[in-house]
Protein backbone atom coordinates (compact mmCIF):
# COMPACT_ATOMS: atom_id res chain seq x y z
CA UNK A 1 0.00 0.00 0.00
CA UNK A 2 1.18 3.74 -0.76
CA UNK A 3 2.21 5.76 2.27
CA UNK A 4 -1.51 7.63 3.27
CA UNK A 5 -1.14 11.48 2.80
CA UNK A 6 -3.54 13.44 4.35
CA UNK A 7 -3.32 15.25 0.53
CA UNK A 8 -1.63 14.38 -2.26
CA UNK A 9 -0.05 16.89 -4.05
CA UNK A 10 3.18 14.92 -5.42
CA UNK A 11 0.43 11.44 -7.03
CA UNK A 12 -1.42 14.47 -8.10
CA UNK A 13 0.89 16.23 -10.07
CA UNK A 14 2.27 12.86 -11.79
CA UNK A 15 -0.98 12.67 -14.13
CA UNK A 16 -0.77 16.16 -15.25
CA UNK A 17 3.36 16.80 -15.26
CA UNK A 18 3.19 16.82 -18.91
CA UNK A 19 0.69 19.76 -19.28
CA UNK A 20 2.15 21.56 -16.06
CA UNK A 21 5.48 21.64 -16.73
CA UNK A 22 5.50 23.23 -20.56
CA UNK A 23 3.16 25.62 -18.91
CA UNK A 24 5.58 26.76 -16.06
CA UNK A 25 8.31 26.92 -18.68
CA UNK A 26 6.19 29.15 -21.10
CA UNK A 27 6.20 31.30 -18.53
CA UNK A 28 9.83 31.12 -17.74
CA UNK A 29 10.80 31.94 -21.12
CA UNK A 30 8.64 34.68 -21.85
CA UNK A 31 9.63 36.41 -18.46
CA UNK A 32 6.88 37.80 -18.19
CA UNK A 33 6.39 36.82 -14.50
CA UNK A 34 3.41 39.27 -13.32
CA UNK A 35 0.56 40.25 -14.68
CA UNK A 36 1.59 38.03 -17.66
CA UNK A 37 -0.37 36.19 -20.72
CA UNK A 38 -1.12 33.31 -18.71
CA UNK A 39 -2.75 35.43 -15.86
CA UNK A 40 -5.52 36.92 -18.25
CA UNK A 41 -5.67 33.32 -20.10
CA UNK A 42 -6.55 31.83 -16.30
CA UNK A 43 -8.62 34.34 -15.21
CA UNK A 44 -10.96 33.98 -18.81
CA UNK A 45 -11.04 30.43 -18.22
CA UNK A 46 -12.23 30.84 -14.44
CA UNK A 47 -14.73 33.14 -15.26
CA UNK A 48 -16.41 30.54 -18.24
CA UNK A 49 -15.90 27.73 -15.58
CA UNK A 50 -17.96 29.87 -12.96
CA UNK A 51 -20.43 31.35 -15.34
CA UNK A 52 -19.57 34.64 -13.91
CA UNK A 53 -18.79 38.03 -15.35
CA UNK A 54 -15.56 38.81 -13.22
CA UNK A 55 -12.50 37.08 -11.57
CA UNK A 56 -9.77 39.22 -10.20
CA UNK A 57 -7.05 36.92 -9.31
CA UNK A 58 -4.97 38.24 -6.47
CA UNK A 59 -1.82 36.95 -4.13
CA UNK A 60 -3.94 34.52 -1.88
CA UNK A 61 -7.63 33.82 -0.18
CA UNK A 62 -7.17 36.35 2.73
CA UNK A 63 -6.23 38.80 0.81
CA UNK A 64 -8.99 38.12 -1.76
CA UNK A 65 -11.13 38.21 1.31
CA UNK A 66 -9.86 41.49 2.75
CA UNK A 67 -10.18 43.28 -1.47
CA UNK A 68 -13.72 42.51 -1.71
CA UNK A 69 -14.59 43.99 1.70
CA UNK A 70 -12.22 47.40 0.63
CA UNK A 71 -14.29 47.10 -2.52
CA UNK A 72 -17.63 47.35 -0.90
CA UNK A 73 -16.83 50.57 0.76
CA UNK A 74 -17.16 48.74 4.39
CA UNK A 75 -16.47 51.75 6.98
CA UNK A 76 -14.83 51.41 10.81
CA UNK A 77 -17.22 50.38 13.33
CA UNK A 78 -19.53 48.86 10.55
CA UNK A 79 -20.36 45.27 11.87
CA UNK A 80 -20.02 41.87 9.60
CA UNK A 81 -21.58 38.75 10.56
CA UNK A 82 -19.62 35.52 9.77
CA UNK A 83 -19.79 31.99 11.43
CA UNK A 84 -17.62 30.95 14.61
CA UNK A 85 -16.80 27.88 12.98
CA UNK A 86 -14.02 28.27 10.38
CA UNK A 87 -10.49 29.33 10.00
CA UNK A 88 -9.39 32.80 11.31
CA UNK A 89 -8.76 34.50 7.85
CA UNK A 90 -12.59 34.87 7.85
CA UNK A 91 -12.60 36.98 10.75
CA UNK A 92 -8.77 38.34 10.43
CA UNK A 93 -9.56 40.26 7.69
CA UNK A 94 -12.52 41.99 9.61
CA UNK A 95 -10.50 42.89 12.35
CA UNK A 96 -7.77 44.35 10.10
CA UNK A 97 -10.29 46.96 8.33
CA UNK A 98 -11.54 48.02 12.26
CA UNK A 99 -14.98 46.55 11.31
CA UNK A 100 -16.61 45.00 13.90
CA UNK A 101 -16.65 41.21 13.59
CA UNK A 102 -20.13 39.54 14.87
CA UNK A 103 -19.41 35.48 15.28
CA UNK A 104 -22.80 33.34 15.24
CA UNK A 105 -23.38 30.11 16.18
CA UNK A 106 -23.60 27.33 13.04
CA UNK A 107 -25.68 24.26 12.11
CA UNK A 108 -24.93 20.71 13.82
CA UNK A 109 -25.45 18.87 10.51
CA UNK A 110 -23.71 20.86 8.25
CA UNK A 111 -21.24 22.85 9.87
CA UNK A 112 -22.21 25.90 7.86
CA UNK A 113 -23.74 29.55 9.25
CA UNK A 114 -27.02 29.32 11.13
CA UNK A 115 -29.65 31.05 9.84
CA UNK A 116 -32.01 32.03 12.40
CA UNK A 117 -28.71 33.15 14.57
CA UNK A 118 -27.78 35.53 11.65
CA UNK A 119 -31.22 36.68 11.59
CA UNK A 120 -31.05 37.37 15.49
CA UNK A 121 -27.16 39.32 15.11
CA UNK A 122 -28.97 41.79 12.79
CA UNK A 123 -28.33 45.37 14.00
CA UNK A 124 -28.59 48.59 12.53
CA UNK A 125 -25.06 48.69 12.62
CA UNK A 126 -24.89 45.55 10.34
CA UNK A 127 -23.25 46.11 7.08
CA UNK A 128 -22.36 42.58 5.56
CA UNK A 129 -22.72 38.87 5.94
CA UNK A 130 -19.94 36.67 5.17
CA UNK A 131 -20.98 33.09 4.93
CA UNK A 132 -18.34 30.17 4.57
CA UNK A 133 -18.62 26.93 2.73
CA UNK A 134 -17.07 25.16 5.33
CA UNK A 135 -15.33 22.34 4.04
CA UNK A 136 -16.49 22.24 0.70
CA UNK A 137 -20.47 22.59 1.27
CA UNK A 138 -22.61 25.19 -0.04
CA UNK A 139 -24.38 27.42 3.05
CA UNK A 140 -27.69 27.70 2.36
CA UNK A 141 -27.67 30.83 0.09
CA UNK A 142 -30.88 31.25 -1.39
CA UNK A 143 -32.00 32.20 2.60
CA UNK A 144 -29.18 33.89 3.38
CA UNK A 145 -29.59 36.26 0.22
CA UNK A 146 -33.05 36.52 1.24
CA UNK A 147 -31.79 38.14 4.56
CA UNK A 148 -29.44 40.29 2.58
CA UNK A 149 -32.40 41.95 0.54
CA UNK A 150 -34.82 42.61 3.57
CA UNK A 151 -31.76 44.06 5.40
CA UNK A 152 -29.73 45.73 2.55
CA UNK A 153 -26.77 43.90 3.35
CA UNK A 154 -24.02 42.65 1.22
CA UNK A 155 -23.01 39.70 0.96
CA UNK A 156 -19.27 37.96 0.66
CA UNK A 157 -19.15 34.49 0.02
CA UNK A 158 -15.81 32.65 1.46
CA UNK A 159 -15.35 30.02 -1.04
CA UNK A 160 -12.21 29.31 -0.29
CA UNK A 161 -13.01 25.43 0.71
CA UNK A 162 -15.81 24.53 -2.33
CA UNK A 163 -14.59 25.85 -5.59
CA UNK A 164 -16.41 24.04 -8.49
CA UNK A 165 -19.68 23.03 -5.83
CA UNK A 166 -22.92 23.89 -7.44
CA UNK A 167 -25.73 25.00 -5.32
CA UNK A 168 -29.27 24.35 -6.31
CA UNK A 169 -32.13 26.90 -5.84
CA UNK A 170 -35.47 25.50 -4.80
CA UNK A 171 -36.62 25.77 -8.38
CA UNK A 172 -33.88 23.37 -9.29
CA UNK A 173 -31.60 26.23 -10.96
CA UNK A 174 -28.08 25.54 -10.57
CA UNK A 175 -25.13 28.02 -10.24
CA UNK A 176 -21.36 27.50 -9.05
CA UNK A 177 -21.15 28.49 -5.57
CA UNK A 178 -18.72 31.43 -5.10
CA UNK A 179 -21.16 33.25 -7.84
CA UNK A 180 -24.33 34.22 -5.66
CA UNK A 181 -23.58 37.04 -3.47
CA UNK A 182 -22.49 40.56 -4.18
CA UNK A 183 -18.74 39.09 -4.44
CA UNK A 184 -17.33 36.03 -3.85
CA UNK A 185 -13.77 34.95 -2.70
CA UNK A 186 -11.96 32.34 -2.93
CA UNK A 187 -8.22 30.50 -1.91
CA UNK A 188 -5.80 28.84 -4.33
CA UNK A 189 -3.22 26.96 -1.55
CA UNK A 190 -1.84 23.86 -2.91
CA UNK A 191 -4.25 21.34 -0.55
CA UNK A 192 -7.41 23.47 -2.44
CA UNK A 193 -9.32 21.49 -4.79
CA UNK A 194 -8.20 23.49 -7.00
CA UNK A 195 -5.00 24.88 -5.65
CA UNK A 196 -1.58 26.33 -7.78
CA UNK A 197 2.17 25.28 -6.11
CA UNK A 198 2.52 28.08 -3.97
CA UNK A 199 -0.14 30.88 -2.78
CA UNK A 200 -2.75 32.35 -4.58
CA UNK A 201 -6.74 33.98 -5.09
CA UNK A 202 -9.02 35.40 -6.78
CA UNK A 203 -12.33 37.23 -6.18
CA UNK A 204 -15.46 36.76 -8.45
CA UNK A 205 -18.24 39.09 -9.16
CA UNK A 206 -21.18 39.49 -11.80
CA UNK A 207 -21.11 43.53 -11.12
CA UNK A 208 -18.98 45.63 -13.31
CA UNK A 209 -18.44 48.43 -11.00
CA UNK A 210 -17.27 46.53 -8.37
CA UNK A 211 -14.76 44.23 -10.34
CA UNK A 212 -13.31 47.97 -12.06
CA UNK A 213 -13.16 49.01 -8.09
CA UNK A 214 -11.38 45.85 -7.14
CA UNK A 215 -9.36 45.50 -10.33
CA UNK A 216 -7.51 48.95 -8.95
CA UNK A 217 -7.33 47.73 -5.47
CA UNK A 218 -5.20 44.92 -6.34
CA UNK A 219 -2.64 46.83 -7.75
CA UNK A 220 -1.87 49.78 -5.36
CA UNK A 221 -5.00 51.42 -6.05
CA UNK A 222 -3.53 51.90 -10.19
CA UNK A 223 -5.47 52.33 -13.23
CA UNK A 224 -3.30 53.84 -14.79
CA UNK A 225 0.66 53.91 -14.07
CA UNK A 226 1.61 55.92 -11.35
CA UNK A 227 -2.13 57.13 -11.13
CA UNK A 228 -3.40 56.19 -7.81
CA UNK A 229 -6.65 56.66 -7.68
CA UNK A 230 -8.62 54.69 -5.06
CA UNK A 231 -6.55 53.07 -1.41
CA UNK A 232 -4.96 49.94 -2.89
CA UNK A 233 -2.76 47.27 -1.83
CA UNK A 234 -0.08 44.88 -3.95
CA UNK A 235 -1.77 41.73 -4.47
CA UNK A 236 -1.14 39.92 -7.58
CA UNK A 237 -1.62 36.11 -8.50
CA UNK A 238 1.39 35.39 -10.45
CA UNK A 239 1.93 33.70 -13.97
CA UNK A 240 3.68 30.65 -13.15
CA UNK A 241 0.89 30.14 -10.52
CA UNK A 242 -1.22 31.14 -13.00
CA UNK A 243 -0.17 28.38 -15.58
CA UNK A 244 -0.16 25.87 -12.74
CA UNK A 245 -4.11 26.59 -11.97
CA UNK A 246 -4.81 26.94 -16.16
CA UNK A 247 -3.41 23.57 -16.12
CA UNK A 248 -5.34 21.73 -13.76
CA UNK A 249 -8.91 23.75 -14.18
CA UNK A 250 -9.86 21.14 -16.82
CA UNK A 251 -9.44 18.54 -14.26
CA UNK A 252 -11.84 20.77 -11.79
CA UNK A 253 -15.01 18.69 -11.94
CA UNK A 254 -13.04 14.61 -12.34
CA UNK A 255 -10.82 16.02 -8.79
CA UNK A 256 -14.40 16.90 -7.19
CA UNK A 257 -15.16 13.67 -8.61
CA UNK A 258 -13.04 11.52 -7.02
CA UNK A 259 -13.57 13.19 -3.62
CA UNK A 260 -17.16 12.73 -3.59
CA UNK A 261 -16.94 8.99 -4.76
CA UNK A 262 -13.92 8.68 -1.39
CA UNK A 263 -16.61 10.42 0.39
CA UNK A 264 -19.19 8.03 -0.27
CA UNK A 265 -17.01 4.94 0.49
CA UNK A 266 -15.74 6.72 3.76
CA UNK A 267 -19.63 6.95 4.08
CA UNK A 268 -20.14 3.13 3.26
CA UNK A 269 -18.18 2.05 6.04
CA UNK A 270 -19.13 4.01 8.49
CA UNK A 271 -22.85 4.24 8.57
CA UNK A 272 -23.73 1.37 10.47
CA UNK A 273 -21.01 2.21 13.13
CA UNK A 274 -22.14 3.44 16.49
CA UNK A 275 -20.88 6.72 17.81
CA UNK A 276 -19.48 7.95 14.36
CA UNK A 277 -21.73 10.55 12.52
CA UNK A 278 -21.07 10.94 8.70
CA UNK A 279 -20.78 14.28 7.18
CA UNK A 280 -24.13 15.22 6.69
CA UNK A 281 -24.88 16.61 2.65
CA UNK A 282 -27.69 19.26 1.86
CA UNK A 283 -28.91 19.22 -1.80
CA UNK A 284 -27.80 17.43 -5.06
CA UNK A 285 -24.80 15.36 -5.32
CA UNK A 286 -22.52 17.85 -6.40
CA UNK A 287 -23.79 20.67 -3.15
CA UNK A 288 -20.51 18.99 -1.50
CA UNK A 289 -17.60 18.78 -3.18
CA UNK A 290 -15.34 17.22 -0.27
CA UNK A 291 -12.16 19.74 0.46
CA UNK A 292 -12.28 17.87 3.95
CA UNK A 293 -14.26 14.89 4.94
CA UNK A 294 -14.92 15.16 8.85
CA UNK A 295 -16.57 12.77 11.24
CA UNK A 296 -18.11 13.82 14.31
CA UNK A 297 -17.20 11.47 16.45
CA UNK A 298 -19.77 10.69 20.19
CA UNK A 299 -18.96 9.35 22.91
CA UNK A 300 -15.23 8.39 21.57
CA UNK A 301 -11.75 9.26 22.82
CA UNK A 302 -10.62 11.73 20.34
CA UNK A 303 -7.06 11.86 21.67
CA UNK A 304 -7.10 8.28 22.27
CA UNK A 305 -7.78 7.94 18.43
CA UNK A 306 -5.59 10.56 16.80
CA UNK A 307 -2.50 8.72 18.98
CA UNK A 308 -3.51 5.59 17.84
CA UNK A 309 -3.91 6.93 13.95
CA UNK A 310 -0.65 8.20 14.84
CA UNK A 311 0.65 5.08 14.90
CA UNK A 312 -0.82 3.50 12.40
CA UNK A 313 0.17 5.87 9.88
CA UNK A 314 -2.71 7.67 9.11
CA UNK A 315 -2.74 11.48 9.04
CA UNK A 316 -5.87 13.30 10.38
CA UNK A 317 -6.69 16.66 10.97
CA UNK A 318 -8.89 18.58 13.56
CA UNK A 319 -10.53 21.48 12.21
CA UNK A 320 -11.20 23.57 14.05
CA UNK A 321 -9.94 22.92 17.94
CA UNK A 322 -10.55 26.47 18.83
CA UNK A 323 -13.88 28.58 18.18
CA UNK A 324 -13.09 31.96 17.01
CA UNK A 325 -15.30 33.55 19.76
CA UNK A 326 -12.48 31.78 22.05
CA UNK A 327 -9.10 33.05 20.48
CA UNK A 328 -7.19 35.87 22.34
CA UNK A 329 -7.39 37.88 19.50
CA UNK A 330 -11.37 37.83 18.91
CA UNK A 331 -12.43 37.29 22.25
CA UNK A 332 -15.57 40.26 22.95
CA UNK A 333 -17.75 40.37 25.93
CA UNK A 334 -20.14 40.92 23.73
CA UNK A 335 -20.12 37.12 23.14
CA UNK A 336 -22.55 35.01 25.49
CA UNK A 337 -21.39 30.69 25.68
CA UNK A 338 -24.93 29.87 25.42
CA UNK A 339 -24.78 31.66 21.82
CA UNK A 340 -22.10 28.99 20.67
CA UNK A 341 -23.86 25.96 21.97
CA UNK A 342 -23.10 23.74 19.18
CA UNK A 343 -19.94 25.03 17.76
CA UNK A 344 -18.38 24.40 21.71
CA UNK A 345 -19.43 21.49 20.81
CA UNK A 346 -18.12 20.17 16.98
CA UNK A 347 -14.69 21.52 18.44
CA UNK A 348 -14.44 18.64 21.03
CA UNK A 349 -16.03 16.01 18.16
CA UNK A 350 -14.45 16.57 14.91
CA UNK A 351 -11.95 14.78 13.20
CA UNK A 352 -10.81 14.45 9.37
CA UNK A 353 -9.71 11.78 7.35
CA UNK A 354 -7.55 12.01 4.50
CA UNK A 355 -9.21 13.60 1.57
CA UNK A 356 -7.72 13.93 -1.85
CA UNK A 357 -8.30 12.97 -5.83
CA UNK A 358 -5.33 9.93 -5.48
CA UNK A 359 -6.56 8.22 -2.56
CA UNK A 360 -7.43 4.31 -3.63
CA UNK A 361 -9.56 1.55 -1.93
CA UNK A 362 -6.91 0.09 -0.09
CA UNK A 363 -5.94 3.19 1.64
CA UNK A 364 -9.97 3.97 2.17
CA UNK A 365 -9.81 0.30 3.82
CA UNK A 366 -7.23 0.52 6.14
CA UNK A 367 -8.24 3.70 7.18
CA UNK A 368 -11.69 2.62 7.61
CA UNK A 369 -11.19 -0.64 9.19
CA UNK A 370 -8.19 0.86 11.74
CA UNK A 371 -11.29 3.02 12.92
CA UNK A 372 -13.28 0.57 13.43
CA UNK A 373 -11.35 -1.58 14.87
CA UNK A 374 -10.29 0.99 17.21
CA UNK A 375 -14.24 1.47 17.97
CA UNK A 376 -15.02 -2.13 18.47
CA UNK A 377 -11.91 -2.45 21.31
Amino acid sequence: MKKIQMVDLKGQYSQIKDVVNPAIQEVIENTAFINGPKVHQFQKNLEHYLGVKHVIPCANGTDALQIAMMGLGLKPGDEVITADFTFAATVEVIALLQLTPVLVDVNEDDFNINIEAVKKAITPKTKAIVPVHLFGQCANMEAIMEIAHAHNLYVIEDNAQAIGANYTYKNGEKVKVGTIGHVGATSFFPSKNLGCYGDGGAIFTNDDSLANTIRGIVNHGMYERYHHDVVGVNSRLDSIQAAVLDAKLPHLDSYNTKRIEAANKYDGAFNQVPNIEVPVRTGDIDNHVFHQYTLKLKDINRDALAKHLNEKGIPFGIYYPIPLHKQKAYADVRYNETDFVVTNQLVKEVISLPMHTELDDEQIEYITSTIIKFING
